[in-house]
């Protein structure tokens, strides 16, 4: 049975990535993370961290439900943590880049990756995904996106509708725009008023594009709990739910925020 702690211990696995490679990047992966036994809640992997971030002719999406499922239901239950991370699926003679969140009671979420990355072609490759993400895991109201989902404030806005108390993003964020990525998350934790966790992978991918992680926690003041720099690393980092609520009955400006609706 899930239980509600006041205290989440979150892991971002900033690693280098193998191009098209789910095999070796599973046991990349596992290899970092085994050792997390026990001593963490949340595990966030990068964004397609099976393949990299592959969008062009030749990508290779795999079944759904599939290996990498199956891999990581079987390493949150090793782990005793919960796994979030994005990988390209195909479902029904669809493509998605979906993220799956994985539990060790079993449980198991997904969304599907609405804002397409267009300068690379993402939105010829993948099927856009129409529904946010909330869900509630051990007592906290997680809100799940990916990658350039990170760009759009309205999508990521924090309602008293639909509450969160930690925006998870996992990404493949190329290096020349890291200003833009550090900028947005540390926005987006000072809008919401919540725990913004973002991860980000390193190294070069087969399209030539470096990445220089820069994976990050900030608090809802928007100071950093923690930053991975530019190398391969797991940064931990440990979210007080009193230092939310204290936060928001401080500072309410959610009181002042303007109401809206998405439209299709």
């Amino acid at each position: 049975m899930t239980t509600s702690t006041d205290t989440l211990r979150l892991t971002l696995v900033q690693s280098d990535l193998v191009w098209q490679d789910a095999a070796s990047n599973r046991a990349l992966l596992e290899a970092q993370i085994s050792p997390l036994a026990g001593a963490t809640d949340l595990v966030l992997l990068p964004e397609m961290f099976t393949s990299a971030f592959v969008v062009g002719k030749g990508a290779v999406a795999e079944t759904h439900p599939g290996p990498t499922l199956e891999w990581m239901q079987r390493m949150a239950r090793e782990l005793g943590a919960a796994l979030a991370g994005s990988v390209a699926v195909r479902v029904d003679g669809a493509q998605f880049n979906r993220l799956l969140f994985v539990t060790p009671e079993g449980g198991l979420w997904h969304y599907d990756k609405r804002h397409l990355f267009r300068m690379l072609g993402e939105h010829e490759r993948y099927a856009a995904g129409k529904d946010k993400l909330l869900l509630t895991w051990r007592g906290w109201r997680l809100f799940p996106m990916v990658c350039y989902d990170l760009r759009f404030p309205v999508w990521c806005r924090n309602t008293a509708d639909e509450p969160y108390d930690l925006m998870l993003c996992v990404a493949n964020w190329p290096a020349p725009r890291s200003e833009h990525w550090s900028a947005l998350l540390k926005a987006r934790a000072i809008e919401n008023l919540a725990f913004v966790a973002g991860v980000n992978r390193v190294g070069r991918d087969g399209n030539d594009l470096d990445y220089a992680g820069q994976s990050v926690v900030h608090d809802p003041r928007g100071e950093t709990l923690v930053h991975a720099g530019d190398r391969a690393t797991l940064a931990h980092a440990e979210l007080r739910r009193d230092s939310l609520t204290q936060w928001r009955e401080r500072f309410p400006a959610w009181m002042d925020a303007d109401h809206f609706q998405l439209l299709d």
